[in-house]
């Protein structure tokens, strides 16, 4: 209590120009909340003496012309439908919901809450006792230790920058007296460099301790109440979910949920404690990065949980921060053995394409190796999967084009909060996948390991030593895994991925953008991209969950509407019908990838498919006539899925490839995209296919010679009626193809001569804008260049290029053997441009 106290004595002493900035800033929060809503009314009626009729009255006339003003500026010659939909079935808009407001039935009737259910909700929530670590971390002997490593790698560069190569002469003697001897006389001094790595430390904990509390969760939360109906018209979850993250914690008492959200926004790291503390679930200590340690805002995300990593926690490329990384895996592992539930962003940042990114299992790591070594007996891994409308964040096209990012700062924080309270983004949508435990993982991979006989990859818990070994799979550089378990935490990460992306809700603007980058990139009749909606609609029913219901050409208008004028035209043909189009910019496509790019993965295979199929085919002259293999299609299509290893997770780790192949085979089957042999002269109807696509995979299963090569192996042929249908589905993957294709070409440069990686990546973002502006490429989207450095990684792979270090910077240059073989470079082209749709040959130019 006397420690409370003094910290408290201590922060009040310590207000300054940056402590005056955040009161004002809490006062202008209060003061917009007080102007926007009902309270001026609320305190006339509780006060009728007080005389508040002047503020009422100008509130109502400044309110009634602000109502004026968002009429007009919204306006457009088109009718807009309605201004909402409703969200998906079987949600509830948690703005709405108030469970401790004693607005329920079973409360009593005069029960203050009725008339404050947001001040209710917040004060009788469950409040928790949430424990700091970062003294426990200061106290432990491994960080001791590490402050002594620290202490020894500095001296040792010291005495390496004042002596040079002598330095081994003198190591190898092992006089460690006249060593002493002339530290002493050049000014090295072990005891300071230990005191100042000590103090060191004591800041690194410092940046990065949380002070979680219930007081700032439950002002937060009144706050939230108050603002986000500003700019959202729901936040939407299944009150389901809440209970099945409830039972998981009563079920097992004591372990921690580690909740493991795919990255959209900025609102990601509130909005899921919001929601949590509201539902009477522990809030989880949030991993954050540095970047966002600005006034007032770093220590609000401070208070609500968030505790800082720096973006790189290695200053200097090869030298690696010994401290940091004790201190880090210390303050999690304590963190987690303390009772804390964990938060974390397993893509390291925000997606910038909108689609997942690949994982970084450096925090993953921590929390495995905590159950290996027994710090914990298990925790419970929740993918969460978040979605909204309309990205609050704005947009990344700057990024995606090559320019720099803006970093954040106060101003840009205030007035991206400013510009959405005047905004309306939408719905924002959140799931929580049912929990699995690391304990069953591990398992469960163990037994796959010795079923394939792979005795080497069981992981079995033991003490654990912790290693500086050059990590691979590290979200922001650390390196706290043990070598032999890199395998389990890459593939626990890459399924985590794959649930959260698998589960995350189709939003009424993914859906549109999907249809207007795929289906109707020239634009098309409102009804046209109602009825395409529905097909749609119906395609994904069953595969995932869709975040609106609602007549189909209700939900159009809507979409549009969230959209903008800028992404999206809608325009009157001769004949009065509406035209919906995207805007021609380059901006535009690449902001409209973002919210396509949602749904691209669930089509991924069926357009890398369909893709491979026309590549395949012979070129005859009557084109019913031509065929391809099953089995030819099945592993050149296995090939072209190496490509994209670095742009998509098209598998769980637990899944073979090869069977969702042939899975998504069977629907392309059923849907005519793709016809069997036996019904050669007519278009099969559903019931033939699936009767069909189920008589071959009895076949391939009972005869694996058919796989083998086998003569009389199953053909498929050609459907010139679905011609257009085929065409979209491999426009799914276009732009991407595009991108691969254009970085293959571009390595031409790199022949006889090194580059740094950042230049030869704005070579290619050049070369594409230039492509796309002579006509070359008609995929605006395609730049991008998160795609440009996915290639490049595959390329490192392949072994094509060579990436080094050189004083921080990446330096790419080619291969030996692609250095003096173009011929090598140009099959390097020429396998990455087979998965290149070509829409202006081929059979995609046979009219049905």
């Amino acid at each position: 209590m006397l420690t409370t106290v003094l910290n408290f004595a201590q922060r009040v002493a310590e207000i300054s120009l940056l402590g005056g900035i955040e009161i004002a800033s809490v006062a202008l929060i209060v003061y917009y909340i007080f102007a926007k809503t009902r309270a001026p009314v609320i305190i006339a009626g509780l006060f009728p003496n007080l005389n508040l009729s002047y503020r009422t009255s100008y509130l109502s006339k400044i309110n009634t012309i602000r109502s004026d003003l968002l009429v007009t500026l919204r306006s457009s010659n088109e009718p807009k439908t309605q201004n909402s939909v409703a969200h998906g079935i079987g949600t509830q808009n948690m703005l709405e919901l108030t469970p401790q407001s004693g607005q329920k039935p079973f409360k009593k009737l005069f029960d203050w809450g009725v008339l404050f259910p947001y001040v209710a909700q917040v004060v009788r929530s469950e409040k928790f006792e949430y424990r700091q670590v970062t003294e426990i971390v200061h106290n432990d002997a491994v960080l001791k230790h590490a402050i002594k490593q620290a202490a020894e790698q500095t001296l040792r560069e010291q005495r390496y920058a004042k002596n040079g190569h002598r330095l081994l002469t003198r190591s190898a003697s092992g006089d460690q007296e006249s060593q002493e001897e002339e530290d002493e006389k050049r000014g090295i001094s072990y005891q300071a460099i230990l005191r100042k790595q000590e103090q060191r430390a004591i800041s690194i904990l410092k940046d990065m301790g949380s002070t979680l509390n219930n007081g700032l969760l439950a002002f937060t939360s009144w706050i939230l109440y108050k603002l986000l109906p500003c700019f959202l018209s729901g936040v939407v979850t299944n009150t389901k979910q809440i209970e099945m993250l409830k039972t998981a914690t009563e079920r097992s008492p004591g372990t921690p949920l580690i909740f493991v959200p795919l990255h959209r926004s900025h609102l990601d790291y509130i909005m899921v404690t919001w929601i949590l503390t509201n539902n009477d679930i522990r809030s989880p200590l949030v991993a954050a990065g540095n970047n966002l340690q600005i006034p007032v805002f770093g220590g609000l995300l401070r208070g609500l949980g968030a505790f800082f990593i720096k973006r790189k926690i290695d200053p200097v490329e090869g030298k690696k921060d010994v401290l940091y990384r004790a201190a880090l895996h210390l303050y999690l592992t304590h963190a987690l053995k303390q009772g804390h539930n964990v938060e974390f962003f397993i893509e390291g940042g925000r997606t910038r394409t909108g689609k997942p990114c690949m994982p970084k299992g450096g925090i993953l790591s921590v929390i495995v190796n905590a159950f290996m070594d027994g710090s914990i007996p298990d925790a419970l891994l929740v993918p969460v999967s978040v979605n909204y409308e309309r990205l609050v964040d704005g947009n990344f096209v700057r990024e995606q084009k090559g320019e720099k990012k803006i970093p954040e700062s106060f101003g840009k924080a205030i007035s991206g909060i400013w510009k959405a309270l005047k905004s309306n983004y939408g719905l924002m949508r959140i799931d929580f996948n049912e929990p699995y435990s690391i304990r069953e993982l591990v398992s469960s991979y163990n037994k796959i390991a010795r079923e394939d006989g792979s005795n080497s990859k069981v992981y079995k818990p033991s003490a654990r030593v912790l290693q500086h070994n050059q990590s691979t799979s590290s979200l922001y550089g650390t390196d706290v895994v043990c070598e032999e378990h890199r395998n389990l935490i890459e593939s626990i990460s890459r399924q985590v991925v794959f649930d959260s992306a698998a589960a995350t809700s189709v939003m009424s603007t993914n859906a549109l953008a999907f249809l207007l980058l795929t289906r109707f990139r020239n634009g098309a009749e409102e009804q046209m991209l109602a009825e395409a909606l529905d097909d749609l609609r119906n395609s994904l029913s069953g595969c995932k969950d869709i975040g609106f219901s609602g007549e189909s050409s209700q939900i159009v208008a809507y979409a549009c509407d969230l959209l903008g004028s800028g992404l999206v035209t809608r325009t009157r043909d001769e004949n009065g019908r509406l035209v919906i189009k995207a805007v021609n910019s380059v901006e535009s496509f690449i902001e409209l990838a973002y919210y396509s790019n949602m749904l691209t993965p669930h089509f991924a295979l069926s357009s890398i498919l369909l893709t491979t199929f026309h590549s395949l085919l012979p070129e005859t002259e009557n084109k019913k006539d031509a065929a391809v293999s099953r089995k030819k299609l099945i592993d050149t299509a296995l090939e072209n899925c190496q490509i994209y290893r670095y742009e998509f997770i098209l598998n769980k780790p637990t899944q073979v490839l090869e069977h969702l192949l042939y899975k998504q085979l069977d629907d392309l089957l059923i849907s005519g995209c793709v016809l069997p042999e036996k019904l050669q002269g007519d278009v099969p109807n559903a019931d033939e296919c699936r009767r069909l696509a189920k008589s071959l995979a009895d076949c391939l299963d009972e005869d694996d010679d058919v796989r083998n090569g086998d003569a009389d192996e199953p053909k498929l042929l050609f459907a010139s009626e679905t011609l257009a249908q085929q065409r979209y589905i491999c426009e799914v993957l276009a732009p991407f193809a595009w991108t691969y294709v254009t970085v293959a070409q571009s390595l031409q440069i790199l022949h006889k001569n090194s580059m740094l990686e950042s230049e030869f990546i704005n070579f290619v973002i050049n070369d594409l804008s230039s492509k796309v502006k002579r006509g070359s490429c008609i995929y605006a989207e395609s730049i991008s260049t998160d795609s440009v450095r996915n290639c490049l990684k595959l390329l490192e792979k392949w072994s094509v290029i060579e990436v080094c270090n050189q004083q921080g910077m990446r330096l790419i240059s080619l291969n030996t053997l692609y250095e003096m073989s173009r011929e090598s470079l140009n099959s390097i082209v020429k396998k990455i441009d087979a998965i290149v749709p070509k829409f202006n040959s081929g059979y995609f130019t046979v009219t049905p």
